[in-house]
């Protein structure tokens, strides 16, 4: 099997001088957005959705540009740009990649916090992560606009993985927020920080021998090539904000502001409503065309029970157990 090319460096990556430019008649407004992906995967069409309501809502000339397929790095990368006020004014970004700004974001969407989807969406709709999204704006200059995301996440392996026992020791890929490496750890697998775009060889050349994710980024990034095998363990629902940058954000005109901050909330929906409906039809597919197998596993309350202290622990470590607690509460 040929290995696969890494993405290009964000070195070589090229960077827009500016947001949007004023002319001396009339200003004319370009934003650019950054995904990981490309069309077919759901983040792309939630930021689709949000350019074309923005649209619909300002009523004025508008240009967006989407820079796909990592065209401008990684989501870490991107956030980082959208803070600094250039080069991209929004994206979607996993909330581990928020951490250096705020302790909190990375927590709303840790291992076992959402019992299933319908839990996943009350809490969203009852708006209980505002205080997160206030201390990502305060120290990071992001607002978090809407939450796209919704998709259950599982372990792809080279191996099968069906309990507990069989997990024990399994070097696995994590996201760099430390409630992912403490969880996995408390659970008794051996977790490591590997960049996303660098997994893939990571794991044809024994590096790790797993990663965790939804069934869009096993589809998108072909994982299943290397770990054919998904352990069914359902250990998180991912929560993706849509972000936009505050410095960009304050340099544009009212109506247009109000247009993005309406249309952050309903292409988040859209985003949710989509990865969550399509998960398990991504899985049937691959399974039916021979790419991965899923595999059952039966521990999923024992995993849970090992990583429930580790998360009411860290919550309150870094001061959001109030927020955990009106999680836990949510019916």
């Amino acid at each position: 099997m040929k290995r696969r090319t890494l993405l290009q460096s964000i070195a070589a990556a090229p960077i827009v001088s500016a947001p949007f430019v004023h002319t001396a008649h009339a200003q004319a407004i370009t934003l650019h957005g950054a995904v990981q992906f490309n069309d077919d995967h759901a983040f792309n069409k939630a930021l689709l959705r949000f350019e074309e309501l923005v649209k619909k809502y300002y009523g004025k000339p508008i240009t967006f540009v989407l820079h796909r397929n990592s065209e401008l790095g990684l989501e870490k990368q991107y956030f980082e740009y959208m803070a600094q006020g250039k080069a991209v004014d929004y994206g979607i970004v996993s909330p581990a990649h928020m951490s250096t700004f705020s302790k909190a974001a990375p927590f709303i969407d840790a291992p076992f916090l959402f019992r299933d989807l319908a839990h996943w969406n009350k809490v969203l709709d009852a708006d209980l992560l505002k205080p997160v999204a206030d201390e990502v704006n305060k120290n990071a200059e992001v607002m978090l606009i809407g939450y796209a995301g919704g998709g259950t996440r599982n372990i792809f392996v080279n191996k099968p993985v069906r309990n507990l026992a069989e997990m024990k020791g399994l070097k696995v890929r994590v996201q760099g927020a430390p409630i992912w490496s403490k969880t996995f750890a408390a659970i008794g697998m051996s977790p490591t920080v590997i960049a996303y775009n660098e997994v893939y060889n990571a794991i044809q050349n024994n590096v790790i021998a797993a990663g965790e994710n939804e069934a869009a980024g096993v589809e998108a990034m072909k994982f299943y090539e290397v770990a054919p095998h998904l352990s069914m363990t359902q250990h998180a629902i991912t929560i993706r904000p849509i972000c936009f940058s505050t410095k960009t954000f304050a340099k544009l005109p009212k109506d247009l502001q109000d247009a993005i901050v309406k249309a952050g909330k309903e292409a988040g929906a859209h985003g949710r409503q989509i990865e969550s409906s399509e998960d398990t039809a991504k899985l049937d597919k691959l399974e039916k065309d021979g790419k991965l197998k899923r595999v059952p596993f039966t521990d999923r309350e024992p995993m849970k029970k090992l990583a429930d202290p580790v998360m009411a622990a860290y919550a309150k470590e870094i001061g959001a157990d109030a927020i955990y607690d009106k999680i836990n509460a949510m019916k």
